[in-house]
C-alpha cells in the first residue's frame, strides 16, 4: 500500500478544549494504518459566524501532520467517527455552531478532488489565519495546490489583512 502524507485542522470551542484537541490527536494516531508524524501548538482564535447562528466562545485551533495508508473518503469517516466519539453532533444548517471538536481534512498529498463529500485541498484553507499559522509551525514547506506554499499562503493572507 502506497503511503499518502495528509494535513488536517483540529479545532474546539466547547468544554475543555485542550482536552479534546489531545484526545482527537492521540486517537488520530491510534488508527491503524495512520501515524501522527507532528502536531503544532494549540492557538486561540475567534469563531467563524453565520446569521442566526451562535458562534460561542473562541476556539482553541491546532493542525497535525500524518502519515496514512488510506485513502483520502476513509480517512475522512475515520475523522468523522473521532468527531462523534468526542461528543459532536453534526446538525444541517449549523455549519458554524460550537463544537467540543471539528477535524477537517485539509491537504493529502499533491491530490486534488471535487467530491460532495471532501474537497481537497480544503477550498478556504488559504483564507483562514487559524488554520495556516498552525499549519506553518509544523509544515512551512506544505506545498498547498494553487496558493503555492504554506509559509506562501500565509504570506499573502497576512498582507491582504493588513492592507487600509
Amino acid at each position: 500500500m502506497q503511503v499518502h502524507t495528509a494535513s488536517i485542522a483540529l479545532g474546539s470551542n466547547l468544554g475543555d478544549r485542550a482536552e479534546y484537541i489531545r484526545l482527537a490527536i492521540q486517537s488520530i494516531d491510534r488508527l491503524p494504518l495512520v501515524t501522527v508524524l507532528r502536531a503544532s501548538s494549540l492557538r486561540e482564535y475567534p469563531p467563524l459566524s453565520a446569521p442566526g447562528v451562535e458562534p460561542g466562545g473562541p476556539y482553541l485551533n491546532a493542525c497535525a501532520l500524518l502519515q496514512t495508508q488510506h485513502e483520502p473518503l476513509t480517512l475522512l469517516e475515520h475523522l468523522h467517527a473521532i468527531e462523534r466519539a468526542l461528543g459532536r453532533q453534526r446538525t444541517p444548517g449549523a455549519r458554524w455552531a460550537p463544537r467540543t471538536i471539528d477535524l477537517d481534512l485539509l491537504t493529502f498529498g499533491d491530490r486534488t478532488a471535487q467530491d460532495p463529500r471532501l474537497i481537497l485541498p480544503h477550498p478556504r484553507m488559504h483564507e483562514r489565519l487559524f488554520v495556516l499559522e498552525p499549519l506553518a509551525e509544523i509544515a512551512p514547506d506544505l506545498p498547498v495546490p494553487a496558493h503555492g506554499t504554506v509559509t506562501q499562503a500565509l504570506e499573502r493572507l497576512v498582507h491582504r489583512s493588513e492592507e487600509p
